[in-house]
């Protein structure tokens, strides 16, 4: 059933394309759904358009019925808006063509370098990929050149930090088009308290905690190797990886060679709630990674109150201040990491005062602030189009 609300006060209905959706877990999923709690409170229609409907059609195929059942769901609407460059955004700049309505599109990250990492043998970075588009396989430089040209063609870019307007206007996007409007947070509520949680699950020593998918960009593999030499610090430390992916197999056959069987759990794909609870029972978060866009987990975990070791990889500066509201260490740097979780695990008071400075920073994501911007935008899109 096509979700929906029929609030219709402004006189504007927007559909939103997007590839995930709910019981889907990811940033699009997330922000798709706090589209539609949202977007009725301030009078707009929405209407949720999600790829999953279509999945189990055989490729290409699956494209063309997306494509169909997005022009039914358009009629009458205002805007369109994808919250992806390919799988959603190309039918939804067709359907905007031919229902001669406003394209809008989001952004959260560069597809074709994504797809170039999983599928076409890429190992550089995406600043690395950016910087050298001669050298990218023939199949990756199709997908840029595809998402490209949907971007350019939409009448505003929503990007959710600084770092991906970069990235955007990399790709001849005019930078006018775009707008930086910060992901914002929906707290989770974990009512049990640390101590409970972690005889809950079992947490006796020093617990290390990361989430994500199981990609090469996730450095899962340095992790693995810090925590074997924290091992010799720490003989009951023990780490959490949360998430799935084409890695999977290849790290547990990595942390059964380093002899961490009883030390690394997988625990897959979890739900919202269980990884919240996982967060907050925990004694640091790490995201040893070489990408992000503007990560809603860590804003979400900077609220849980457990303290963050990162990198400064893309959006992630704009959230965190190095030594204030958590540690920033090169992406790999296996000395740097077992050093930030070091200063984290021995000095309690550092631990205090970044988690205090976390949460003070995460306020500043908040969902009304990111509703205004967006509803500005989306009534001045649809103003000119009236």
């Amino acid at each position: 059933m096509i979700s929906r609300s029929m609030i219709n006060i402004a006189g504007m209905k927007v559909v939103v394309a997007t590839g995930l959706y709910a019981p889907d877990i990811g940033g699009p999923a997330t922000y798709a759904l706090m589209l539609e709690d949202e977007l009725p409170k301030q009078g707009i229609e929405i209407a949720i358009v999600p790829f999953g409907w279509v999945r189990h059609y055989p490729k290409i195929i699956r494209h063309f019925v997306f494509a169909y059942k997005l022009w039914c769901e358009t009629k009458g609407a205002g805007i369109i808006y994808a919250l992806d460059p390919i799988s959603v955004g190309l039918p939804s700049l067709l359907v905007a063509r031919f229902r001669r309505v406003p394209f809008m599109i989001r952004l959260g990250g560069d597809y074709a370098w994504e797809q170039g990492r999983n599928r076409f043998g890429l190992t550089t970075t995406l600043d690395e990929y950016l910087a050298s588009p001669e050298e990218r396989p023939f199949p990756v430089k199709i997908l840029a050149a595809l998402q490209a040209f949907v971007t350019k063609r939409a009448v505003r870019v929503i990007a959710p930090s600084e770092y991906l307007k970069s990235v955007i206007v990399a790709w001849g996007v005019p930078s006018e088009k775009i707008t930086v409007i910060y992901s914002a947070l929906f707290p989770i509520e974990v009512p049990s308290t640390k101590d409970e949680l972690r005889a809950q699950f079992q947490f006796t020593g020093p617990t290390l905690i990361s989430a994500g998918r199981l990609v090469p960009w996730k450095g899962f593999s340095a992790l693995l190797r810090v925590v074997a030499e924290l091992k010799t610090i720490y003989p009951d430390i023990s780490l959490v990886i949360a998430g799935d992916g084409p890695l999977e197999g290849m790290l547990k056959a990595e942390a059964a060679k380093l002899g961490l069987q009883s030390t690394v759990r997988f625990v897959g794909r979890i739900s919202k709630e269980a990884l919240g609870a996982s967060v907050k029972a925990a004694d640091v978060f790490v995201l040893n990674t070489a990408y992000e866009g503007l990560s809603h987990q860590l804003i979400e975990v900077m609220d849980l109150g457990t303290p963050i070791v990162t990198t400064p990889a893309g959006g992630n500066k704009e959230l965190i201040t190095d030594t204030v509201n958590g540690f920033l260490v090169p992406f790999d740097d296996e000395e740097a990491i077992q050093d930030g979780i070091r200063r984290l695990l021995d000095y309690p008071d550092t631990r205090t005062r970044i988690v205090q400075s976390a949460r003070a920073r995460a306020k500043d994501f908040s969902h009304e602030a990111m509703t205004a911007q967006l509803v500005t935008v989306l009534n001045q899109v649809y103003g000119k189009s009236t």
